[in-house]
């Protein structure tokens, strides 16, 4: 049965206007509609978005990411809406937290760059992603993908590493005693190393690389990555450093 559309005033024989997009069936707001679907769904999108892809940035990191730039992608949340997320997620438990950023270094070692990172945190992690994309644009050549392809991929991995801190900032919330966490708080580089690895080994087994060649690639492109990131960090804190005097 043909109906109008309700915004363009197109004709509809299927469930999706041809030409706006929108739904050939509108229902009045409700309670339930208000929250199932324009607070969930809409906000958070946890029917398949946003739950599906920290699922995935766990488990399949490399492998769904590659699906997502081949173009599978009506199941993946935006890799921007996920940075905002994840780092609101760890603002607002780092509230909660029993030490602060300083604490876990001694001798007030990168207090600069926690000064900066405290207002400035979303803007220190975006500025790492160019470098990143660059770094696996060059070591990852012979996969022809584009720059840009490989700054969403670095976005996703960003957005990866941001749930694995969510997990040391929830812990801070529970347990306080600063010479165990400081210790723990040296693991972070390892971990984020290995996540490295786990995810470019997903993502570019598919592209024909030999075993031992991928391998190579993967130590050097994820050792490039840390130098990069800390280069950033250095940056930002001998600013902060100057800057907060």
């Amino acid at each position: 049965m043909t109906k109008k559309c309700l915004s363009c005033n197109s004709e509809v024989e299927n469930n999706f206007c041809p030409f706006c997009g929108q739904k050939s069936s509108t229902k009045r707001f409700s309670m339930k509609h208000f929250v199932i679907h324009d607070f969930i769904h809409g906000v958070f999108h946890l029917d398949k978005g946003f739950l599906f892809t920290l699922k995935e940035l766990v488990t399949r990191p490399g492998h769904s990411v590659r699906e997502y730039i081949q173009g599978k992608r009506v199941d993946h949340f935006n890799y921007f809406t996920g940075f905002i997320l994840l780092l609101a997620a760890g603002h607002f438990i780092g509230n909660y937290s029993q030490i602060t950023g300083d604490q876990l270094f001694e001798n007030g070692k990168m207090s600069g760059f926690h000064k900066v990172a405290k207002d400035f945190a979303k803007f220190i992690l975006l500025a790492t992603v160019p470098f990143y994309a660059f770094a696996s644009y060059c070591v990852f050549k012979k996969a022809k993908l584009n720059y840009i392809e490989h700054l969403v991929m670095a976005m996703y991995l960003i957005n990866g590493i941001l749930i694995i801190g969510l997990f040391f900032t929830s812990l801070t919330v529970f347990y306080g005693n600063i010479k165990v966490l400081s210790v723990l708080n040296l693991f972070n580089p390892l971990l984020e190393f290995i996540y490295m690895c786990f995810f470019f080994y997903q993502f570019f087994s598919k592209f024909q690389y030999k075993k031992s060649t991928l391998f190579i690639f993967i130590i050097l492109n994820a050792c490039l990555l840390l130098i990069l990131k800390g280069l950033v960090n250095f940056t930002v804190d001998q600013i902060g450093t100057a800057y907060f005097k």
